[in-house]
């Protein structure tokens, strides 16, 4: 387990979820959002992102945190473990409410406000994007370790087990 990525809806907790294996496995961590985003909410056009990110996949060891279903698969390929985060919506809508106006390690800039676009993908993932992601973890299910959380309780048992 040396090239990991950790996926679900926005507000579901996964950069809290890669920070905390990311501290137990020793592996470095890297946030998607920070490879799109730019201090002024602008973001980089699709070659620096891919470029970004192809200079992660390289490396040795690596936890990759984020969506951005365009890569997914490429992600797929090169990673040797899936973390999914398949909450609820109401638990992603209340994730994503309580960041909003603090500082964080993994966007250039401050959420003021949870904007109706955000929240539409919050509503939107399970029957947007869900069904997409589930059929491509089921193309690499021979191929990868995926493991599949319903609720952050799962999700914390298992790093409480990794931390033993």
């Amino acid at each position: 387990m040396s090239k990991i990525i950790v996926i679900g809806s926005p507000g579901a907790g996964k950069t809290t979820f890669s920070k905390r294996l990311s501290a137990l496995l020793h592996i470095p961590l890297y946030h998607l959002d920070l490879l799109w985003h730019q201090t002024d909410r602008s973001e980089v056009s699709r070659e620096e992102f891919d470029k970004r990110l192809e200079e992660i996949i390289k490396r040795e060891e690596w936890i990759l945190d984020g969506n951005y279903q365009r890569t997914l698969e490429w992600r797929l390929r090169e990673c040797d473990m899936v973390f999914l985060l398949d909450y609820s919506v109401d638990v992603c809508l209340l994730g994503a409410s309580s960041r909003i106006g603090k500082k964080r390690d993994d966007l250039p800039f401050v959420e003021e406000a949870l904007d109706d676009g955000f929240r539409r993908r919050i509503l939107c993932f399970g029957t947007e994007k869900l069904p997409k992601i589930y059929e491509l973890l089921d193309q690499y299910k021979d191929k990868k370790t995926i493991v599949i959380f319903k609720s952050r309780k799962e999700a914390d048992l298992y790093l409480e087990k990794l931390s033993f």
